[in-house]
C-alpha cells in the first residue's frame, strides 16, 4: 500500500497538476509584480533528464526554488532567457527535486503543498533555545538525494541557509564525489529584497530578480571533498574571496 501511494505521489500526472497550481500561484509575483532577468538558459539545453545537480546561493525558502521550476518548465518549451506567458504550465517539466529543511516543509498547509512539488526533506538545521545549530548531512539525507538524482534534476543550496557568504557544507561535495553528476552553478539576486525570508510575502514590489546559470563545472570527481566544495563555492560566488570583494565594493559605495 505504501509503495502504491508513493508511486502515485511521484506520478508525472499528479506532479504536473501540483506544478501547474503552484506555478499559477507564484508566476505573478516573479514576473509581473517584480521583474525577472534570466541569463544562461542555453546551458540547460541538451542536458540529460537525470543526474544533474544545480548548486546555488540561497535567499528565500521558496521563491528561489519556484523560480527555478518556472525556468526549467519554460526551457522545456524552448524559451530563451525569459519565461514569457506561462503556457508551459499546461505541460510542465516535472523531473525536478529540491533539497529543503524538513522543519520548514512541515510548518503549514501551504508549505506541505510546496513540498509535494518535489521537496527532498533533510534535517540540516534545527533551533535550540532560539539559536540555529548547524550540522552536516547525515547518511539518510545523502541517500535521499542520491536516489533523487537517478531520475531527476536536483536543486541544492550548499550553504543550507539564506545568510550570504555562509560556509558551504561538505555533504554537497560528498554527493558530487559519490554520484558524479553534471553540476550547474546558479547565482541568484534580488529575492531577499523582493520577498520576506520564506519567499511567500512581498517586501518591495518592482524589484529586479536575477538568475544566472553558468556552464557545467569541470570537476575532478576523485579530488578531495574540501577542494570540490571550494570549487562549488567559488562558482556560486559565495566563497571568502567573493565576500572580501563584496565588502570592498560596499566600502567604496559608502566612501562615495
Amino acid at each position: 500500500m505504501f509503495n502504491f501511494l508513493a508511486k502515485i505521489k511521484e506520478s508525472r500526472f499528479l506532479k504536473g497538476i501540483i506544478y501547474s497550481l503552484v506555478g499559477i500561484f507564484t508566476y505573478p509575483g516573479l514576473n509581473m509584480v517584480n521583474k525577472l532577468n534570466i541569463k544562461g538558459m542555453e546551458h540547460l539545453e541538451n542536458l540529460p533528464h537525470n543526474n544533474v545537480l544545480f548548486v546555488s546561493n540561497h535567499q528565500t525558502y521558496f521563491a528561489d526554488v519556484m523560480t527555478f521550476i518556472h525556468i526549467f518548465c519554460a526551457a522545456s518549451w524552448r524559451r530563451k532567457n525569459k519565461l514569457g506567458m506561462p503556457f508551459y504550465l499546461l505541460w510542465p517539466f516535472t523531473r525536478v527535486k529540491y533539497v529543503a529543511a524538513e522543519e520548514t516543509m512541515k510548518s503549514s498547509w501551504l508549505t506541505k503543498i510546496f513540498a509535494m512539488a518535489g521537496a527532498i526533506t533533510v534535517k540540516r538545521t534545527w533551533r535550540a533555545e532560539g539559536t540555529e545549530v548547524r550540522r552536516g548531512l547525515d547518511t539518510s539525507d545523502t541517500k535521499k538525494i542520491t536516489k533523487a538524482l537517478l531520475n531527476n534534476w536536483v536543486i541544492t543550496f550548499p550553504q543550507g541557509t539564506t545568510k550570504p557568504f555562509a560556509p558551504g557544507r561538505k555533504g554537497t561535495a560528498y554527493i558530487i564525489k559519490q554520484t558524479r553528476p553534471i553540476v550547474i552553478p546558479v547565482i541568484i539576486g534580488g529575492f531577499w529584497r523582493a520577498f520576506n525570508k520564506k519567499g511567500l510575502k512581498f517586501k518591495k514590489k518592482g524589484s529586479l530578480l536575477s538568475v544566472t546559470f553558468k556552464e557545467p563545472l569541470e570537476i575532478n570527481y576523485d579530488d578531495t571533498t574540501e577542494n570540490i566544495l571550494e570549487k562549488v563555492m567559488d562558482a556560486i560566488e559565495q566563497s571568502k574571496k567573493y565576500m572580501l570583494k563584496s565588502k570592498h565594493h560596499l566600502m567604496n559605495k559608502l566612501d562615495k
